[in-house]
């Protein structure tokens, strides 16, 4: 079964439940974008051509898949190996994610890979979600916490189609269901867990099993070692959303985001139209010899022979020898490929899309032969360092969401000494906005005025840990 169709099934069962007026129509934007990213739209990359026999045959666009690798180019850009997070207790800065940085609850849930690949499913489906959950948490009969030592955070990395927002609150989920599809002995089932808050503001969460049998939901046991319900304790949700700094012009959108290219569909067709036109003529571009007939022979099978067919092509007799005109025998045409046309276009198209995505006008260049410094890169294009830092507002306030939940399951479930409500800095890369040289100096520079500490520095730059700095 389709995404969009489970997610149809589960909205109309959180409608009956919850009494709500869900609904799905936003998906089909979603999947639509989704479609994109993955590189083929059917109503987009197919096309009929009638063939020589007068029957029409389907074809497909030659494809660039920009929609992909914009979204790798802004996940690459705001999150990936050298984002940070620094806490200021050590204990709970441990248990988030070790002694170097790479390992605790962050590192056992492979968190800062699947964290870049949750970007780019975000930026190009709209939203995505980091979900917490206490693996092997231990409860009483009314969901209320029974600390166990052996509890472990677990991190559940979530794209669009498998979120539902219940309720929203200026443009933020504050609650949320998620969804999934797993086979259990060839049987498809269906996964629900449902965060929503009580009167005094504090989480529960709820889960639950379905079978799916044609298009309804029938209610399954639940796994050994998944509580039904929990009562979180606190009004930390254990859920954050990431999605493009982008107001949504899309109604009906249940507070989900919108694609980074949402409002560049267009252009993501033109590259591809370029790109097309381009390799066609290359395709359709070689060379055409054209013979006369009195240069053809017939061999005892009735097959036309052309001289290049014979073994023995030096001497070849026409007619009876009377005028003969070489240029009426043989004619070459050689197509012109017009690189240099649909290299400009192909340029242009790619500009546009770049404008629109944010990225300034220029992101992708092909034909100057190098890749500009990154001192050039902020003089000469600005409107992207201005797009990644509002990008990077929701994104970290996401982290450090993410970043309170686990330590509140660690503090309440695992019984860890660790402290949910610890400041939490989040520090993004910054070298795509100036070189790694130029940021050495400017740190050197804060540390001579007293504005940094000087094991900062050692920890950004010299790859020492908090403690040995």
């Amino acid at each position: 079964m389709k995404n969009t169709d489970v997610i149809g099934l589960a909205v109309d069962y959180l409608n009956k439940k919850l009494n709500t007026n869900l609904s799905t129509s936003y998906y089909t934007h979603i999947k639509r974008w989704r479609d994109w990213w993955e590189g083929y739209v059917e109503e987009v990359h197919s096309y009929k051509e009638m063939g020589i026999d007068g029957a029409p045959r389907k074809r497909k666009l030659y494809r660039m898949g920009m929609a992909k690798r914009l979204c790798e180019d802004w996940a690459a850009l705001i999150m990936n190996e050298k984002t940070t997070l620094t806490l200021e207790h050590d204990g709970s800065s441990l248990f988030l994610q070790g002694e170097d940085g790479t390992g605790g609850a962050l590192g056992d849930n492979n968190f800062w890979s699947e964290a870049n690949e949750l970007t780019e499913k975000a930026f190009a489906l709209g939203t995505g979600a980091f979900v917490a959950r206490a693996e092997g948490a231990k409860v009483d009969v009314n969901g209320r916490v029974i600390p166990n030592a052996d509890c472990k955070v677990g991190i559940e990395y979530v794209d669009a189609l498998h979120i539902i927002p219940l309720s929203v609150k200026k443009s933020h989920i504050t609650e949320c269901a998620f969804v999934s599809t797993y086979t259990e002995k060839g049987k498809e089932c269906c996964y629900l867990e449902t965060h929503t808050k009580d009167e005094n503001g504090v989480y529960h969460i709820e889960n639950e099993c379905f079978l799916i049998e044609g298009m309804q939901l029938k209610k399954r046991e639940l796994p050994e070692g998944v509580a039904e319900k929990i009562n979180t304790g606190g009004n930390i949700p254990w859920f954050a959303i990431i999605y493009p700094n982008v107001a949504n012009n899309i109604r009906d959108n249940n507070g989900l985001g919108m694609s980074v290219f949402a409002n560049a569909e267009d252009n993501l067709l033109a590259v591809d139209i370029a790109y097309n036109n381009f390799v066609k003529d290359f395709k359709l571009g070689g060379k055409k010899v054209f013979y006369n007939k009195a240069m053809l022979q017939t061999n005892s099978d009735g097959k036309t022979i052309t001289p290049d067919d014979l073994s023995q092509q030096l001497f070849q007799q026409v007619g009876d020898g009377l005028d003969f005109d070489a240029k009426q025998m043989v004619q070459e045409f050689n197509p012109s490929l017009r690189v240099a046309e649909n290299k400009d276009g192909m340029q242009a198209q790619l500009d546009y899309l770049s404008f629109k995505c944010g990225m300034g006008t220029h992101r992708y260049q092909f034909e100057n032969g190098g890749v500009k410094t990154a001192t050039e890169y902020s003089g000469e294009r600005q409107e992207l360092v201005q797009h990644a830092s509002k990008h990077m507002i929701p994104l970290e306030a996401a982290l450090k969401g993410l970043c309170a939940a686990i330590l509140h399951i660690g503090k309440v479930f695992c019984g860890a000494d660790v402290d949910p409500e610890a400041l939490v800095t989040v520090d993004f890369e910054d070298g795509f906005i100036i070189d790694e040289n130029t940021l050495r100096e400017q740190w050197r520079q804060d540390v001579r005025e007293g504005l940094r500490a000087a094991w900062e520095y050692r920890v950004r730059f010299c790859g020492e840990t908090r403690e040995e700095a």
